[in-house]
């Protein structure tokens, strides 16, 4: 995955990732609940902003584009230097979504070869999760994530990412459930 395309890429991801834990059915068991965040599944909407800083190509990113496509995405990235963008979108969450196995399988397959990254789970509960994220590249990069499910209708989490030689990216997210049904919500 272009590490330098985190803030839209990862960000995607995450947001995923997010929808996805709100979409926890409280069921059977206490430990099926301590596996999952416990958020209602169904149509979620999601407000996430990001900032980046200090962002630029890698050499690897760099080799495989014409001068004119590098030009233009230093310009992009240029015109974004720490500026926050935000943008809101619909979801539809599925209680497996929501899962911490599920989860921290994502996260671990976030490179461009599936299990690189290596995910720390600092701690974990229905109401929050929170992990640390090292991928060896290239380029190397280290992220640290924050899930909270403050009800069954609400979430927030905040994410940080370092890209080695590439720059920095924070993320916060807001997530409101809209109902059961997700009719109308494309995935």
């Amino acid at each position: 995955m272009n590490k330098n395309g985190w803030i839209c890429a990862r960000v995607i991801t995450l947001v995923g990732i997010m929808v996805g834990l709100d979409n926890f059915l409280p069921a059977a068991t206490p430990d099926a609940q301590a596996e999952s965040l416990n958020v209602k599944p169904g149509a979620w909407e999601m407000t996430m902003t990001t900032v980046a800083s200090g962002m630029k190509l890698s050499p690897e990113i760099s080799a495989n584009m014409t001068a004119v496509q590098r030009a233009q995405m230093e310009q992009i990235l240029k015109a974004h230097e720490g500026k926050p963008h935000t943008m809101t979108a619909p979801s539809c969450i599925t209680k497996e979504d929501v899962s911490h196995d599920r989860i921290i399988k994502e996260t671990e397959e976030e490179d461009d070869d599936p299990a690189q990254c290596k995910v720390k789970v600092i701690s974990k509960s229905s109401s929050k999760l929170v992990i640390d994220q090292i991928c060896p590249g290239p380029p190397p990069s280290t992220g640290h994530l924050t899930i909270e499910a403050k009800t069954p209708e609400s979430i927030v989490a905040t994410g940080d990412r370092t890209v080695q030689g590439s720059g920095k990216a924070h993320m916060d997210i807001k997530g409101k459930w809209l109902g059961a049904s997700c009719a109308g919500v494309e995935d």
